[in-house]
This record gives C-alpha cells, sequence and structure tokens, in this order.
C-alpha cells in the first residue's frame, strides 16, 4: 500500500477537551505519523502521514471524537508527502 498526508481540520468544541491527545492517541495506534496543533480559531489542524487505510482510520476517529468534544465537521486535505517521524502535539 501507498503512503498518504493528509491535513485534517476539526471544527466544534475540540480545543479544551483533550482532543490533541486523542489524535495522537489514534495516529500511534494506527501507526500514523504527524502532529496536531490549536488554531487561533478555534479549531484543531492534524497532519497525518502513513498507509491510506490507517490514516483513513484515523481521519474516522476524529469525526467522533473524544467523550468531552463535540466535533461538528472535519475537513481534509490531501498534502505533500512530509519527513516526519512519530506523533507530536503542537
Amino acid at each position: 500500500m501507498q503512503d498518504i498526508c493528509y491535513k485534517a481540520y476539526a471544527s466544534g468544541r475540540v480545543q479544551g477537551v483533550w482532543f490533541r491527545a486523542f489524535v495522537r492517541e489514534q495516529a500511534l495506534k494506527n501507526d500514523v505519523r504527524g502532529w496536531a496543533k490549536n488554531l487561533t480559531d478555534g479549531r484543531v489542524e492534524a497532519l497525518l502521514c502513513g498507509e491510506e487505510t490507517a490514516v483513513q482510520s484515523v481521519i474516522s476517529a476524529l469525526k467522533k471524537g473524544p467523550p468531552l468534544a463535540r466535533v461538528d465537521r472535519v475537513d481534509t486535505v490531501s498534502h505533500p508527502m512530509a519527513e516526519v517521524e512519530g506523533f507530536s502535539i503542537c
């Protein structure tokens, strides 16, 4: 299978509810590399790189989010392959 990269933008109540830690947990569980960070507009942005089905699995999990979050939408944009190791919270 081919590796891909996507940027995902989660909207709703996604800051201050352990959302970035949830993204990291899902990414590590699926062997997906990248990072997650809060944006000033209240969204969370994540770079997700790895095997296509693994990345899609993480994106599906983000649409549900952790228990305290309310995810209104997750927008994704294809991203050029990035050289990242592990998964960090910015």
